[in-house]
Formats: C-alpha cells, sequence, structure tokens
C-alpha cells in the first residue's frame, strides 16, 4: 500500500535555511573581536622605501644612536643613560626640527628595551627614524 504526503515530490523549497548564514556571522564576529585589539597597539614608524625621497638627509646631520646586548646606549659613540639621551635628543631637535636618528640595535637585544628606546625618541620629538639592519648570512 503506497502512502501518499501533502507535499509534491518535485515541490521547490521557497524558505531560506538561516542557520549556516547565523553560523557564518558568528564566525566573523568571533574574528574581528579577536583582531580589533592587536590593531590599536600599534606604533608609527617611518618605513624606508626604494623610491627616491623627495628631500634627501644630510648624512653628516644623521644621529645614530647604538645599543648594545648589555643595554648600554651610545649616541654617536658617547654612552649615555635613557634620561641623558632624552635630554640630548630634545636638544638635537631644538637645533634642528628636521633632524634624522638612525637606530642600531643588537641582535640579541631584548625587544622592550628596543621599545623603550624608540618612545624616547619618539617623546623628543623626532620624527624621521630608522633602524640599521644588516641582510641576513646563509
Amino acid at each position: 500500500m503506497r502512502r501518499y504526503s501533502d507535499k509534491q515530490a518535485l515541490s521547490t523549497l521557497s524558505e531560506i535555511n538561516v542557520t549556516p548564514l547565523l553560523d557564518l556571522a558568528f564566525v566573523l564576529l568571533i574574528i574581528f573581536m579577536i583582531t580589533t585589539p592587536l590593531l590599536e597597539n600599534s606604533m608609527d614608524l617611518v618605513v624606508p622605501s626604494s623610491a627616491a625621497a623627495s628631500k634627501e638627509v644630510d648624512p653628516s646631520k644623521v644621529k645614530i644612536v647604538s645599543i648594545d646586548r648589555n643595554q648600554v646606549i651610545k649616541l654617536n659613540d658617547v654612552e649615555m643613560t635613557d634620561d641623558e639621551l632624552a635630554q640630548r635628543l630634545a636638544a638635537i631637535r631644538r637645533e634642528d626640527p628636521q633632524a634624522a636618528i638612525v637606530v642600531r640595535p643588537d641582535r640579541e637585544l631584548p625587544v622592550q628595551k628596543f621599545v623603550t628606546l624608540m618612545d624616547i625618541i619618539q617623546k623628543a620629538g623626532i620624527m624621521k627614524v630608522g633602524v640599521m639592519t644588516r641582510p641576513e648570512e646563509d
């Protein structure tokens, strides 16, 4: 005996299943909730580019701040403390508002000390900052 239902075999579905759509919405919401706090903790750096600069910096006016693995800071090979460096960089900024600084960190330097050094440079108001690196050796 064959049973018949109310629906025909070839009828179309007139309702949209929203469960996959809600799953996608919740996944996107979670992704945005995780990535948004990471975007707020950024630091403004002047990144060197390969294109020709509109105004070249005179190499004789560039100050080099080096820091070794023992966290000894030197400005043009003169050893300084953090406070002395901040005062000297502020004086350099007053003398020349377009002053440029190149930071030469040691490979073994803790990242937090490097960030502290960058904060000192930023507080001094120096906007032209570069980081000296060397290519990886094979």
